[in-house]
C-alpha cells in the first residue's frame, strides 16, 4: 500500500478530528409554502454568515425534532443575532478525491466562507498564512483553558477555538485485566507486562491497533516532559529554531512501537490497512483483545465503545509521568477577508460562549475547551478525565510548532508499520524538520 504525503497527512487528519464532529439531524415534515416571491424577497434581506463544515441541517427550513449539539450553537447565534448561518459543506461524492482539509484550504485561500471548522494542521497552515482572524479579543477567548490557547496560537495570534477539546486514551477491558490480577498499566515497563501476561495466557494480539491512532502512544511518551515540565515554551521554541530535535524526542515512542511489533502484541499488518474503530473494535467488543485506543467521545456512543458486557475504562498511555491523555484541537476561525466578518465574528461569541458550550457539552458529554463548563463524564472515562482535571496531558496537535505533529507523526508511525527501521523513521523527521527551517 503506497502512502499518499501530503494528502494522506490531511485525509487522516479529517478521520481523527473533524470526522468526530459530524452530526446529522432528523426533521419532521416541511412547512407550508406560503408564497415563494415573498420568500425569495426576505431571503435577500438576511444578514447571511457563511459556515464551511463536514455538517449540514437537514432540510434548515423544516422543524427539525433532533438538534445536534453544534446545530444548537448556531440556532442560539441566530436567535440572538437575527443572523442566518448559511451551510456550505463538504461531502466526498462533490470532491472525489480531494480531501476535506484539501477544500478547506483552497476555500479559505480564495476568501469563499466567512467560518471554517478547521483540523489542526490547516489551523497552523491558515494560520501561518495570514488567512485567519485573531480571536482572543473575543469575550469568550479569556475562558478558554491553556491547553486550547497553546494549541491554536500562532504568530501569538489566536486563530481558532473548538467547541470540544478532543483528549484520546487507552480503552481497557477492566474485566481481563482483574482475571490476571494485572493493575491499570501507567508506565512503557507496566504496559509491556500486560502484554506479556497476555500473551501466556493465551491472547493472541493483546493491543487492537488501526492506521490511524499508534501515534498517541508516540506523543505521551515524546512530549510527557515537555509539556508538563513546567519549560514548555522554551522546548518549543528551541524546536522550531532547530537547537534541538523532534527526533529525539520520538525516538524513544517508536522505540516502544517497534518493541510491540517485535513481541507480537500488535499486529503490524492488521493496523496498517485497519480503520479506526472498524478494524480492531470487534475484537475489543467480543474480548478477544482487552487494550484499544480511541477517542473520549467512543466511550460514550453505542456504535463504538458505548455498550460492552464488560466493565470498560478508559486511562491515559504509558509514559514516564504516568497515564498520560493525549489531546488533539480542533477549532473555529475566521477568514481574513471574511465578506460578512462583524457577523461572523458575533456569530462565534455567541455560539463559543460559557451558555453555548454548556448545551454543547452536555448534549454531547465532552470536554469543554471553557474552564468554566465541566459535566460529569460516565464512570468509564473517569481516570482519564482525573488526568485531564489535573492539567496533565501532552497535545498530539499543536499550531505553535513549525513541524506538524498529528497527521506526520501518524504517516511515519504507518512507515512503521511496513518495516521501516526506527532510524529511518527518525531520519524522516530531520527531514521534515530541515524543510521547516528553510
Amino acid at each position: 500500500m503506497k502512502e499518499n504525503g501530503k494528502q494522506g497527512i490531511r485525509g487522516l487528519s479529517a478521520v481523527c478530528l473533524v470526522g468526530v464532529m459530524v452530526f446529522l439531524l432528523a426533521a419532521c415534515g416541511k412547512k407550508e409554502d406560503s408564497g415563494s416571491n415573498l420568500i425569495i424577497s426576505e431571503e435577500k434581506e438576511e444578514r447571511i454568515v457563511n459556515l464551511f463544515s463536514p455538517m449540514e441541517k437537514t432540510m434548515p427550513d423544516v422543524e427539525n425534532i433532533a438538534r445536534t449539539a453544534a446545530d444548537k450553537t448556531v440556532i442560539m447565534a441566530e436567535e440572538k443575532l437575527g443572523v442566518k448561518v448559511s451551510y456550505r459543506t463538504y461531502t466526498a461524492e462533490d470532491y472525489q478525491d480531494r480531501t476535506y482539509d484539501d477544500v478547506t484550504l483552497d476555500r479559505a485561500r480564495n476568501d469563499m466562507d466567512d467560518i471554517y471548522l478547521l483540523n489542526p494542521d490547516t489551523i497552523m497552515v491558515l494560520g501561518t498564512e495570514g488567512k485567519l482572524m485573531d480571536l482572543s479579543e473575543l469575550a469568550c477567548a479569556s475562558n478558554l483553558r491553556d491547553v486550547v490557547k497553546t494549541a491554536n496560537t500562532v504568530d501569538g495570534k489566536l486563530v481558532a477555538i473548538p467547541q470540544e477539546v478532543i483528549a484520546y486514551g487507552l480503552f481497557i477491558n477492566k474485566d481481563l485485566f482483574d482475571q490476571y490480577d494485572l493493575e491499570l498499566p501507567e508506565t512503557p515497563e507496566d504496559f509491556l507486562e500486560c502484554c506479556k501476561v497476555f500473551k501466556e495466557n493465551g491472547i493472541e494480539t493483546p493491543v487492537g491497533a488501526n492506521r490511524w491512532w499508534l501515534e498517541t502512544f508516540v506523543f505521551a511518551q515524546a512530549y510527557a516532559d515537555l509539556y508538563n515540565g513546567g519549560n514548555t515554551e522554551a522546548e518549543i521554541a528551541a524546536l522550531n529554531k532547530g537547537e534541538s530535535k523532534y527526533s529525539d524526542y520520538m525516538r524513544p515512542g517508536f522505540e516502544f512501537l517497534q518493541e510491540l511489533i517485535d513481541r507480537g502484541y500488535i499486529d503490524a499488518q492488521k493496523a496498517y490497512v485497519s480503520e479506526a474503530i472498524e478494524g480492531e473494535g470487534e475484537d475489543f467488543l467480543s474480548q478477544k483483545t482487552p487494550i484499544v485506543m480511541a477517542y473520549w467521545g467512543a466511550a460514550n456512543t453505542e456504535t463504538s465503545y458505548g455498550k460492552t458486557d464488560f466493565e470498560m475504562l478508559v486511562t491515559g498511555f504509558p509514559s514516564s509521568r504516568g497515564p498520560m491523555p493525549v489531546v488533539a484541537i480542533s477549532g473555529l476561525g475566521v477568514g481574513i477577508n471574511a465578506e460578512h466578518a462583524e457577523d461572523a465574528m458575533r456569530t462565534l461569541e455567541v455560539m463559543l460562549s460559557d451558555e453555548a458550550l454548556q448545551v454543547y457539552t452536555e448534549t454531547n458529554q465532552v470536554i469543554s475547551p471553557s474552564k468554566n463548563v465541566e459535566v460529569d463524564c460516565i464512570p468509564a472515562l473517569k481516570p482519564l478525565n482525573d488526568r485531564i482535571r489535573e492539567n496533565v496531558y501532552v497535545l498530539g496537535s499543536n499550531a505553535g510548532m513549525k513541524v506538524e505533529q498529528w497527521g506526520n507523526t501518524c504517516l511515519i508511525v504507518r512507515k512503521l508499520l511496513n518495516g521501516a527501521t526506527v532510524d529511518e523513521c527518525m531520519a524522516e523527521f530531520d527531514r521534515l524538520q530541515e524543510e521547516s527551517l528553510k
